[in-house]
């Protein structure tokens, strides 16, 4: 179909295609999740040294772990933030800045789905371990269901790697 300037179809494809700067908002929103998690993490330190010879050794570790999660939480977002912004708003066209990532020069929507899905299933790893460590005082059907939850996580990012595999497979053979 050939568009001339002014139809209401072109009009249309410039408004849908327009629309993805609707998720700009919602990137920024995100980063000020990223200061709320910055806030979290220095009040955990600031709380560690504070109290450093009244606590186990045991909470000392409950403590590294839980700022282990807020920096994976942390590096989950930035994911989010710069890999979706890229695949779905505009590009950054960082690629010649020294400190660009290396993977945002082949970012697309299925590398992105397995990143979030490892960086998941490393969450949900320090939650379980978590739990393993204070295993004392956590009840048994919530230590069941954090593990399967864990195996579906797992389970699920597998599924993805394999999709994402099969696909890319399915494009070299075209």
């Amino acid at each position: 179909m050939n568009l001339t300037k002014n139809t209401p179809q072109r009009l249309l494809a410039f408004t849908i295609f327009s629309s993805r700067w609707l998720q700009a908002p919602l990137y920024v929103g995100l980063i000020i999740v990223q200061c709320a998690y910055l806030y979290e993490f220095i009040k955990e330190i600031v709380h560690l040294f504070m109290d450093i010879g009244k606590i186990a050794e045991t909470d000392v570790m409950l403590v590294a772990l839980g700022l282990i999660d807020v920096v994976m939480i942390s590096n989950l977002l930035i994911m989010v933030i710069i890999g979706g912004y890229e695949t779905f708003v505009s590009r950054l066209k960082m690629d010649e800045h020294p400190d660009s990532p290396e993977w945002l020069t082949h970012v697309n929507a299925n590398t992105m789905k397995i990143k979030l899905a490892l960086a998941l299933i490393g969450i949900s790893s320090i939650h379980l371990l978590k739990t393993f460590i204070n295993i004392h005082k956590i009840p048994d059907r919530e230590i069941f269901w954090q593990v399967v939850i864990h195996s579906i996580f797992l389970l699920s990012a597998f599924f993805l790697a394999y999709t994402s595999k099969v696909s890319q497979e399915i494009t070299h053979a075209d």
